[in-house]
């Protein structure tokens, strides 16, 4: 009987919640937003490369005068470029529309800098002035130093590959990093998503005075457990909808969709790190929703438990206050605290795993503090709800309901409007 009221509780608060419009636009919304912004990546960069490109070949009318003698009249040809008499003859050729652009080219390059001038084309179309002006400067500086190898080293390009190793292995760095970190997105948007589900799911009942209706057919355990199960289960669904984008875009279209400073094609994924990440999000999410179900029992009202909501939704951000020693000191004592503390840890062990400053002790001993702490929140949560599931006008007596007998039944309210004395 038991394991079929579970299923009961867990199948209607599942089907309740995700038969919501508001349920999908919200999981919805996450994922949509990033295929937008892969695609306006993809776009961009395709348009930015082929705009740059352009905006160096672009054909327009030019003079110029050059104080520092490095651009011969045969390299400003190449740009049909024609030399004005004076600085002032080229500003007014450009003002009065005899020409497109003039560039002053002063004596000294290096110091001072080249002053262009242009017709007014568009915020965005007016930077090939610009673009043309420092290809030619480039141009006649190369022609001096006679060597394309050694104009590139002077420009400060050359090409550096690091490679660094971590327990006699090739590290996989930054690519490394970010698979792991994906976690931490993917937690932050469950609780914010499902902050609100997790504080209502035991305050619904109490506010429609149906529990003492409830609780004459369902043991407070099985109940709280049913939540807490169908939560879990929701939350499954939104996580595999966060990560769709991702995991699409890595699979089909690694080598269309480059970030600046990030190829998803060169993305590595390691299991250890993986699944701490995993285990983490996992742990993390139970001790949160167990615990916003615990605050759920014992507030009257919705809007009462919304002050404590806003208290927990701020643990999850504290740790970004420290984000320069989680960096650059991981052993510093506040990164130490935010990392063993409940309520932080999860997101500072997160990011500390990506990073790779978490060791695989470290990863235990705070798995095993989410899900210990978690276990404790949800015995926490039955009993409040078992002795807080009548008063409805005001909030649980928490001592009183600790120092209850674990198997004391709760008085029953023969007024629910009134409160218990």
């Amino acid at each position: 009987m038991a394991q079929h009221n579970l299923g009961t509780v867990v199948s209607f608060e599942f089907l309740r919640t995700i038969s919501k419009k508001r349920f999908w636009v919200g999981t919805l919304s996450v994922p949509l937003i990033m295929a937008v912004v892969f695609g306006l990546i993809y776009i961009s960069n395709s348009s930015t490369a082929s705009a740059a490109d352009a905006q160096e070949k672009a054909e327009f009318s030019i003079s110029y005068t050059d104080a520092s003698g490095l651009i011969t009249p045969e390299q400003a040809g190449l740009f049909k470029a024609t030399q004005a008499a004076s600085p002032e003859q080229g500003v007014e050729g450009v003002r009065s529309g005899t020409v497109d652009a003039y560039f002053e080219f002063p004596a000294d390059p290096a110091t001072t800098e080249v002053k262009v001038y242009g017709a007014d084309q568009g915020l965005f179309e007016n930077n090939k002035y610009s673009a043309v002006a420092e290809a030619m400067l480039n141009q006649a500086v190369n022609a001096r130093i006679g060597s394309d190898a050694l104009a590139t080293l002077a420009a400060g390009k050359a090409s550096i590959d690091v490679t660094t190793f971590k327990d006699g292995q090739k590290a996989g760095g930054f690519n490394a990093a970010l698979p792991p970190l994906m976690f931490l997105v993917i937690f932050y948007a469950l609780i914010i998503l499902l902050a609100g589900q997790m504080l209502s799911s035991t305050l619904e009942e109490k506010e429609n005075r149906v529990t003492e209706m409830i609780l004459t057919t369902l043991n407070p355990t099985t109940l709280i457990s049913g939540k807490v199960i169908a939560l879990f289960g929701i939350g499954l669904v939104q996580m595999i909808v966060f990560a769709s984008p991702v995991a699409i875009s890595y699979l089909f279209f690694r080598d269309q969709i480059k970030i600046p400073d990030l190829d998803l094609a060169a993305l590595v994924f390691e299991p250890v790190p993986m699944i701490i990440g995993f285990l983490l999000l996992i742990g993390g999410f139970a001790l949160f929703t167990t615990t916003l179900v615990a605050i759920g029992a014992v507030m009257p009202t919705a809007k009462e438990a919304g002050n404590f909501m806003g208290v927990m939704m701020a643990l999850i951000f504290v740790p970004f206050y420290a984000i320069s020693l989680i960096f650059s000191n991981p052993q510093a004592l506040i990164v130490q605290v935010f990392t063993y503390f409940p309520f932080s840890s999860p997101v500072t062990a997160m990011l500390r795993n990506g990073l790779g400053s978490l060791s695989i002790g470290e990863a235990a001993i705070v798995i095993a503090i989410l899900f210990i702490g978690s276990a404790i929140m949800f015995r926490l949560a039955v009993r409040l709800f078992q002795y807080g599931s009548i008063s409805y006008t005001s909030k649980v007596n928490i001592k009183t309901a600790l120092s209850k007998g674990r198997n004391t039944s709760p008085p029953v309210s023969t007024n629910p409007g009134k409160r218990e004395s």
